[in-house]
């Protein structure tokens, strides 16, 4: 079966790591172009919402792309009686990559938050910068201050998600704000950003049907969690010896390019950047392979495919 017509659940299989259940995909390579190739995904995500993107980097190699705790169904980190802190995730990223890889080279590839979270792996394991043959950034970020959001909404969100990363709020969240209904009428009204380029009724629903199944798969304590965190964090206080490659969105509503810029260069050896012209942070959650290929530009491309 060609990849094209392919299912992500073809590729998806269980992931048993540190006492978490989850699920990974691994898509292994039928071509010449033989990278190892990492995934990481950020916020408001799951193994399907990415399956678009997968198809796209499958080009130059085997893709992986695991679950992260909390997130995409995964057991969260409460499980085992800790918070979904960025210093906890990288810890999980790196036994992920240790188990997954030992001497392998990689291409690791983070998407927003989940650049924030590969970025704090290298910097607490140094030693895996050796199994890094490429970071990439897409649309990522590297301290508080790269949010372009107003002081009143800053507040609201970093207010709001300290309250709802509490057991009790957090279950009445999930149960009242997060169900199908609400929901739809609230993205119906108030994301219309979302859907500006769906041109069909069809495309409509099936987008706000995966918008919903993104919300209710979540664990909704991390979700919060995390959110609070990133809203606060700097990962400029440690250097990585390795340079990084950053696809910037030149319509991003959530960062600032320029200062996103300013705090890699702080962090990496070295800096170098592509600025695509997508309408929004990322790609819709349902956009297909076509869609999803905006965020590899030509650039990138050029440069996988001249690793050896």
């Amino acid at each position: 079966m060609g990849v094209s017509k392919a299912k992500p659940t073809n590729y998806i299989i269980p992931l048993y790591i540190n006492g978490l259940e989850g699920r990974m995909l691994y898509m292994p390579s039928n071509r010449r172009h033989k990278q190892e190739l990492l995934f990481v995904y950020g916020h408001h995500s799951s193994l399907e919402r990415w399956w678009g993107l997968m198809q796209e980097l499958h080009q130059f190699g085997t893709i992986t792309m695991p679950d992260l705790p909390g997130f995409g169904g995964m057991d969260s980190f409460y499980k085992i009686g800790k918070q979904p802190t960025i210093d906890n995730l990288a810890d999980y990223l790196a036994s992920f990559v240790k188990m997954q890889y030992r001497r392998k080279k990689i291409v690791l590839i983070g998407m927003s938050y989940g650049f924030v979270i590969a970025t704090r792996m290298l910097q607490r394991y140094p030693e895996l910068t050796k199994n890094v043959k490429m970071l990439v950034s897409l649309a990522g970020f590297a301290d508080h201050d790269d949010f372009t959001f107003s002081k009143p909404r800053y507040y609201f969100y970093l207010y709001g998600t300290r309250v709802f990363s509490r057991r009790l709020p957090a279950f009445v969240f999930r149960h009242t704000a997060l169900t199908a209904p609400v929901l739809k009428q609230v993205y119906a009204r108030m994301a219309k950003g979302k859907f500006l380029n769906v041109s069909n009724r069809e495309d409509f629903d099936r987008l706000m049907d995966v918008e919903v199944k993104l919300w209710q798969s979540n664990d909704v304590r991390t979700y919060m969690f995390t959110t609070t965190e990133f809203l606060l964090f700097s990962n400029c206080d440690r250097q990585i010896n390795l340079p990084v490659w950053h696809v910037a969105a030149k319509a991003d509503h959530f960062f600032d390019n320029a200062r996103v810029e300013q705090h890699m260069r702080v962090i990496f050896s070295d800096y170098k950047s592509v600025t695509i012209k997508l309408t929004n942070h990322a790609p819709t959650v349902i956009a297909d392979r076509k869609e999803a290929a905006a965020l590899i530009p030509a650039e990138l491309k050029r440069a996988i495919k001249a690793l050896r």
